[in-house]
This record gives structure tokens, sequence and C-alpha cells, in this order.
């Protein structure tokens, strides 16, 4: 399959290189394609890096992993008519660094990054997704041990299966993969984030998730 990913930070090359090793044909994106870490990852995984306005529109897979804050201006950078149908596996958390660590959300309550790129491109079929966790458990759930859950919203039903389908080449078994339902639902995905980040902060590592278990009816 051909996967494209708008960024080329952290997660985006974790998932980059991860998306390779399975085999499929990978680009990652940013503003300037010239940006040395992301040629240096292009040299080491054998991937393609592009400018967002070089992303073209015969992708399987297309990824936000750009900085919350700047993914609409960078989804902006791609034509309208590129993502259109396809499916937009959005992996990126509204974080706000402005007053330092740990960061506030630059949308919430009300509102999620998630529903804003989903207003935003009203065509595209939007699946939240891997934004829960940190770049070295999306690709192993494997590193935490036992059971943990992923979860994930969008409004297509049909995209949220092929991603589900997507994610368990990683590892993730459909047990441990929960839809709660539509893109609204990225508002508690995406909240959940102030509290990682302090258990983070507790663990001294990003290697954690959550369990979810419910209790049996008497």
């Amino acid at each position: 399959m051909k996967i494209i990913i708008l960024g080329s930070g952290d997660v985006a090359r974790t998932l980059g290189t991860a998306f390779r090793k399975l085999g499929h044909d990978v680009a990652i994106s940013s503003r300037d394609a010239n940006k040395d870490e992301a040629q240096q990852w292009a040299k080491q995984a054998g991937g393609q890096v592009l400018s967002f306005s070089q992303i073209p529109a015969d992708a399987d897979f297309y990824l936000n992993c750009t900085a919350g804050t700047a993914s609409l201006a960078a989804l902006e950078m791609v034509s309208a008519n590129t993502l259109k149908g396809k499916i937009l596996i959005d992996v990126a958390n509204p974080l706000d660094f402005s007053n330092g660590f740990p960061p506030s959300l630059s949308v919430c309550n009300t509102n999620s990054l998630g529903e804003q790129i989903q207003a935003a491109l009203p065509d595209t079929r939007v699946v939240k997704a891997l934004n829960t966790v940190s770049n070295p458990v999306m690709v192993n759930p494997a590193t935490v041990p036992g059971l943990h859950h992923l979860p994930i919203a969008g409004n297509d039903a049909e995209a949220k299966a092929q991603v589900s389908e997507l994610l368990q080449a990683f590892g993730w078994s459909r047990e441990q993969i929960l839809d709660l339902g539509g893109i609204e639902q990225a508002r508690g995905t995406e909240g959940y984030l102030m509290l990682w980040v302090r258990m983070f902060g507790k663990f001294q590592t990003p290697l954690f998730n959550l369990q979810w278990q419910v209790a049996k009816e008497n």
C-alpha cells in the first residue's frame, strides 16, 4: 500500500519506518522537503520526502502527524481534492507549549482538533487514532505488557474498520482497539493527554497505556 504521512518529526518518522518494515510504499512530508531530519530518514528507511504541496492523491492512507497547533495550516497546503474520499488518520494532539510544560490544549471541551479537521475537509474520511500512546507503543503495543487499549473515533464506519485492520499489522488486536463512535469523541481522547503528560512525569517513561475493564452485572 501507499502511505503518506504529513509531518517529519519523531512520530512521523517512527510510523514511517514501521510501515516501511511492513513493506509499504511510504512518504513523509513537510513544508520543506529538504529538512535534514527528513532526508536522513529517507536514506535510512528507504522512503520518500515530499513537501505538503507535492502530496499526490493516489495514496491508500494519509496520516496527520504534524504538531496539533499547526495541523490545520499544514492541511491547507494540501489540495482538498487530494484528500477527497481518502482516509486521513489524525494522530495529532492540540498541545500548546507556549507557557512551558505541562502543555495546555489549544482546543478542548466543546470541540477537538479531529472535529476541526473533519469540518475543514468534509469529503475526507477522518479517523482519530494513535494519539493516546507514545510513538514506540503505536508501532509495537507489546512494549506495554498485558491487555491495554487503543480508542479510535470517526464518522465513517468502513474507514474505521480499515484503520483497525492497518493497525493490527503493528500487533494491536481487535480486542484492544475500541471504537468510541463519531469524530466528536476525539474531545475525550485528546483531553486524555492532560492526564498522559502527568503520568509521563510520574513514571519517567512514555512506555505505558490504559486498560479499561467493565464490571459484570450481577
